[in-house]
């Protein structure tokens, strides 16, 4: 059984690092199972289609990045201080990822959504609720910040939506361009939309 597990683990672990490096619709099952080490026929044990791969891998990697931002977003520095360590982590992240493989991956999330927004409905829909729940996460953070009197915004949801299509764009950018450079306007940019205050 602990065998069987572990196939799993190692197509699921394939596929996370192969649609992070190529995207989805370049991939084939025999490719995900050669990079995994097991036979093709294990894949389909696991997992009936790709797309249901695909969910798994966004499931995981969303799994990892909920506890990443909650840890950062409701720690205990004050809203605006969190904000900008959810900034600063991402691009310590995407500057990590580029000295490993020497590209800027960019965000598995955005990738996947620009790729296969018109392709598969299950995956869309799937990444339309982390990415709202992703402008909810920064919403709490806004409206706190809002209510202490640091920022101006008046409509906090619309405010994290703008925060969080920001920080994507950013990271598409520094893909893009290989840079991860690019993030560095975030946290000016943020506070512009913000109206946060000078201090």
């Amino acid at each position: 059984m602990g065998r069987t597990s572990d196939a799993g683990e190692k197509i699921l672990a394939a596929g996370r690092s192969l649609f992070e490096a190529r995207g989805y619709s370049a991939l084939g099952v025999a490719e995900i199972c050669r990079a995994a080490g097991v036979p093709k026929g294990s894949f389909y044990y696991f997992y009936e289609s790709k797309e249901a791969l695909a969910l798994a891998v966004v499931d995981e990697h969303w799994a990892e990045q909920r506890r990443d931002w909650t840890r950062v977003l409701g720690g205990d520095a004050e809203p605006l201080e969190r904000l900008r360590r959810l900034f600063e982590e991402t691009e310590a992240g995407l500057r990590a990822g580029q000295q490993g493989c020497g590209t800027v991956l960019g965000c598995l999330f955005g990738n996947l959504s620009l790729e296969m927004s018109n392709q598969t409905e299950a995956v869309r829909t799937r990444l339309q609720e982390i990415f709202d729940a992703q402008v909810e996460m920064v919403d709490a953070v806004v409206t706190e910040a809002r209510d202490r009197g640091d920022v101006t915004v008046t409509d906090t949801g619309e405010a994290a939506r703008s925060v969080v299509a920001q920080l994507e764009g950013q990271v598409m950018f520094a893909k893009l361009y290989n840079n991860t450079g690019r993030l560095t306007p975030l946290w000016a940019n943020c506070r512009a939309l913000l109206g946060a205050s000078a201090a």
